[in-house]
């Protein structure tokens, strides 16, 4: 068995312990962790997958993040995510989830944030190149074929936040 993650329901309440890839293969409902990264000046971290990932080589993205593990919380699952994948030792603040359709399998995504102050150094595991980009740059940049469709609904839902709410 590989990774082990919660099967949740259309409520995200706990129906089993399955593998992930056996949840996706069965297109079952588990739970992804993600975290938006800004900088001090009010940017937004991208990055681009590596080539050779799994799940959406070479494509870009906007959110840091992967599987929740068993009996693990959101929160948690974005403090870990942002350590291996960013080396930043952080809580991010969590601001919503919802139930996504995914391209490859639906889940509920919990969507965090967190303001990074230390240098980040990237897992190339993980991450393949980063910047920090602004608002408007990445408003154009989510429309861009080479960007993972997932994240695309996570940023409109971010952007219809109250103002003020998306921001830490």
């Amino acid at each position: 068995m590989g990774e082990l993650v919660e099967r949740v329901g259309e409520r995200d309440e706990v129906l089993a312990v399955v593998d992930r890839g056996e949840a996706i293969r069965h297109r079952w409902l588990h739970r992804i962790s993600t975290i938006v990264c800004r900088d001090s000046e009010g940017r937004f971290l991208v990055h681009r997958r590596p080539d050779d990932d799994a799940r959406f080589p070479g494509q870009i993205n906007w959110m840091l993040g992967g599987a929740v593990e068993v009996a693990e919380s959101y929160e948690d699952a974005a403090a870990r995510e942002l350590m291996e994948e960013l080396g930043v030792d952080a809580r991010p603040r969590f601001l919503f989830k919802f139930l996504c359709a995914g391209v490859i399998s639906p889940y509920w995504l919990g969507l965090h944030e967190v303001v990074v102050t230390e240098p980040v150094q990237p897992d190339l595991s993980e991450v393949a190149w980063y910047d920090w980009l602004t608002e408007s740059e990445l408003k154009d940049l989510v429309r861009h074929r080479d960007f993972i469709p997932d994240a695309r609904e996570a940023f409109d839902r971010y952007r219809a936040l109250p103002v003020g709410q998306g921001e830490t």
